[in-house]
C-alpha cells in the first residue's frame, strides 16, 4: 500500500540507471541485439510484487545505514514544497491520512478513517476524516506530548496550503470548476477534536485522492504566522537549527545533522503503527543517512556492506548479479509505470527569443518527438532494460487505452516534413533555419547529478544534428532547475519527471493551465491556446464524472489531445532494480512499480 495524493512533486530526472559510453548503434544493430542476455540477467534477480499479502511480525532493533545525494535545503516543509529530495528527508517526521490498496483498489485508513456522504439532490458531497486518538507531536528525549487534533489539519489546510501568498503545490487543489464555469472553494469544517469534514461544492469521482496528504504542527506555525506573516513562516526550521527542536508525529525524530556528512534519525517511541506483537513499525531503531553526492561511492559502500540497500544503475547490474552470492539480494520491479519527459518552454516571458516561436508551434514539437530515438536510448543507455513510453496513462490507470498512443515516433523523414511545415529548411551548409533565417539552435538543461540524463541528451543532440538542429547541453543543480521552472522561467528545454498518473485526476497542480507546475507555461491568467482550454475543461469534467463509461469518453479525448500536441515528450519506462543486504530478514519485502520496496517491514535476522 502507498500514499497517493492529488498533486505532483517535482522530481528532476535522477534516474536510478546510469550508462556505459558506447559507440552509436544502427537501427539494424539495435534490432539484432534484441533481448540477448536480458532474460538470463532477470532470472538471477528476484521478482516479488506485493499482491495483498499480510506482513508477518518481526523484531525491533538495529541501525539502517543509507545515503542521500545532497544536503537538505531546509527542515521546513513549507520551504521544501516542490523539492522532492528535501521533502523525502522530512517525510519521516509527518504522516498521511489514508492508504491506497492497489490490489483491492480501495482506500484504507492510515492515521485517519474516511467517510463520504453524497447529497445527490444538492449535487454536493462531504468527506469526513476522523483522526486516530493516539497521535502526538513529540520531541526527541522529552516527555512532552502534544496531541494531534483536527485543529492541526484545519489550520494547515486553511492557513498554509490555502494561503495564496505561499502558493504551495496543494493550493489549486482546493478549488473546483463548476458546471456553470464558476470556481468554488472546497471548505473545511471542524466537527470535534478528532473529526473534520471537507465540503465539496460538486460531486467528484475521487474525493479521497483529492483530500489525502499530511500536515505540520499548528502549535509551531500559527504563532509565527500571526506575528510575522508568511515571510516569517519561511524562516522556521532552517538547516542551522538544532534538529531536536523539530517535533515529529511520524516514524522517526531527526536528532543530528552534520552538513556534508550525515543525518541521524531515531525511532519515535510514540509512533502509532505496531505489528501484532506490539513492536513499532518500522523495525530499525535508527537511520543514518550519509550525504554522498557520488553514485559510484554509494555503490562501493553497498558492495562493502556499509550501506543497507542500493538502487543499481544499468552498468552495475551484471557485476552486482555476478558477485551476489549470499551477501545481498537483488529485486526487479518488472518495469516502471512512470517516465521522465522532454519539454519546451512556451512561456511568453521569452517571446522575444527565436525559440519561443518554434516551441509554441505544434509541428516543431511533433518533429522533436520524431527525432527522439527511444530504441537507441533503450539499447545504449539502458542495455535493453526499458521500453518506450508511448502512452499518457500507465496500464494501472482505469482509463488507460491501448488504442490511444503517441503517433510521432522516431522517423527522420517525418521529422523533416514537420519542420518544413513549421517554416524551417536547411541552408547550403546543412544548418536548419527558420522563416526569419535564424539557425535552429537551443539549450537542453539537465541536472549534473544524473549520468543517464547526460547520455540520453547526447543521443538527442546527435539525432537532431542529422537534420541541421544544434542542441547545447546545459547542466545545473536540482535547486537551480526548480527555480528556473517555477520562478525565473529562464530555460529553453529540459528533462523532468513528475509522479505516476494512477488516477487520471492526479496532477491538479500540473495539467490545468493556471497551475504552478504547468511546466511549459505555468500560471496562465487564461488558457494560452484552444487546446489548453479544452484540456482544462476535460480535466475538470473528468474529475467530476463518476460513471466510468461517461468518464472514459472524456479521458480518451484528454489523452488524445496531449499526445497530439506534444507539450511533454515522454522518454522510456525502465526496469528498476533494488538490492538489499542479506543481514536483513526479507520475508516481508516486496518490490513493484506501484509500492516500491516495502522496507518498513524488514528486520535484522
Amino acid at each position: 500500500m502507498r500514499k497517493l495524493s492529488f498533486v505532483f512533486i517535482i522530481a528532476v530526472l535522477l534516474i536510478l540507471f546510469g550508462c556505459k559510453k558506447q559507440e552509436e548503434l544502427s537501427l539494424e544493430e539495435i534490432e539484432l541485439a534484441g533481448t540477448s542476455g536480458i532474460v538470463e540477467l532477470l532470472e538471477k534477480t528476484t521478482y516479488r510484487p506485493w499482491e495483498g499479502q499480510s506482513f508477518g511480525a518481526g523484531k525491533s532493533g538495529g541501525t539502517w545505514n543509507d545515503s542521500t545525494l545532497s544536503d537538505p535545503k531546509t527542515f521546513n516543509v513549507i520551504v521544501a514544497d516542490g523539492d522532492g529530495e528535501t521533502k523525502a528527508l522530512l517525510n519521516y517526521l509527518t504522516d498521511y491520512l489514508i492508504d491506497y490498496n492497489y490490489i483491492t483498489k480501495e482506500w484504507e485508513p492510515h492515521i485517519a478513517t474516511p467517510r463520504i456522504e453524497v447529497n445527490e439532490k444538492a449535487g454536493t458531497m462531504d468527506v469526513f476524516f476522523t483522526l486516530r486518538d493516539d497521535l502526538y507531536w513529540s520531541y526527541y528525549g522529552s516527555d512532552k506530548l502534544i496531541k494531534v487534533t483536527s485543529d492541526d489539519a484545519i489550520f494547515w489546510y486553511n492557513e498554509i496550503e490555502g494561503e495564496e501568498k505561499l502558493y504551495l503545490s496543494a493550493y489549486t487543489g482546493q478549488f473546483l470548476g463548476m458546471e456553470d464555469g464558476t470556481i468554488k472553494h472546497i471548505d473545511i469544517e471542524k466537527i470535534d477534536e478528532l473529526t473534520y469534514v471537507f465540503h465539496f461544492p460538486r460531486i467528484i469521482a475521487e474525493p479521497l485522492l483529492h483530500c489525502n496528504g499530511s500536515f505540520g504542527p499548528k502549535h509551531i506555525f500559527k504563532p509565527v504566522k500571526d506575528s510575522e506573516g508568511t515571510e516569517g513562516l519561511k524562516k522556521i526550521f532552517s538547516v542551522s537549527v538544532d534538529p531536536k527542536t523539530i517535533p515529529s508525529m511520524g516514524q522517526f525524530h531527526l536528532v543530528e545533522y552534520t552538513s556534508g556528512q550525515r543525518l541521524v534519525y531515531k525511532k519515535n517511541p510514540h509512533y502509532w503503527k505496531k505489528d501484532s506483537n506490539g513492536a513499532i513499525i518500522p523495525y530499525p531503531d535508527e537511520i543514518i543517512l550519509n550525504i554522498v553526492p557520488d553514485k559510484n561511492t554509494q555503490y562501493l559502500m553497498f558492495r562493502e556492506g556499509s550501506q543497507e540497500d542500493y538502487s543499481p544503475r544499468t552498468e552495475e547490474i551484471s557485476e552486482l548479479v555476478a558477485k551476489q552470492e549470499d551477501k545481498y539480494t537483488i529485486y526487479n520491479n518488472g518495469g516502471s509505470n512512470g517516465a521522465a519527459f522532454w519539454t519546451f518552454n512556451q512561456n511568453p516571458i521569452n517571446k522575444d527569443k527565436p525559440y519561443y516561436e518554434w516551441f509554441t508551434c505544434k509541428e516543431f514539437r511533433q518533429a522533436m518527438s520524431c527525432l527522439l530515438n527511444r530504441e537507441r536510448i533503450i539499447s545504449q543507455v539502458y542495455n535493453g532494460l526499458a521500453e518506450p513510453c508511448l502512452y499518457l496513462f500507465p496500464t494501472p490507470n482505469a482509463f488507460y487505452n491501448e488504442n490511444i498512443t503517441l503517433q510521432y515516433l522516431f522517423d527522420q523523414k517525418k521529422a523533416e516534413k514537420l519542420l518544413s511545415k513549421a517554416g524551417m529548411k536547411k541552408d547550403s551548409s546543412g544548418i536548419l533555419r527558420d522563416k526569419h533565417n535564424n539557425p535552429v539552435e537551443f539549450d537542453l538543461t539537465i541536472t549534473a547529478e544524473s549520468t543517464v540524463s547526460s547520455d540520453i541528451a547526447t543521443i538527442i543532440v546527435d539525432e537532431c544534428k542529422k537534420v541541421g538542429i544544434k542542441i547545447n547541453i546545459r547542466t545545473t543543480d536540482f535547486q537551480k532547475l526548480v527555480e528556473q521552472m517555477t520562478s525565473t522561467y529562464n530555460w529553453q528545454s529540459l528533462f523532468v519527471s513528475l509522479g505516476t498518473t494512477i488516477f487520471p485526476s492526479q496532477g491538479s497542480n500540473v495539467w490545468p493551465s493556471n497551475t504552478p507546475l504547468h511546466i511549459w507555461y505555468p500560471m496562465q491568467p487564461e488558457p494560452a491556446t484552444e487546446w489548453e482550454a479544452r484540456i482544462d475543461f476535460l480535466y475538470n469534467e473528468g474529475s467530476c464524472t463518476i460513471e466510468h463509461d461517461k468518464a472514459k469518453v472524456i479521458w480518451d479525448e484528454y489523452q488524445s489531445i496531449i499526445l497530439e500536441q506534444c507539450p511533454l515528450i515522454y522518454l522510456v519506462r525502465p526496469i528498476n532494480f533494488y538490492a538489499i543486504n542479506n543481514r536483513w530478514e526479507q520475508s516481508n519485502l516486496y518490490f513493484d512499480p506501484m509500492g516500491g520496496a516495502t522496507t518498513d517491514y524488514v528486520y535484522l535476522k
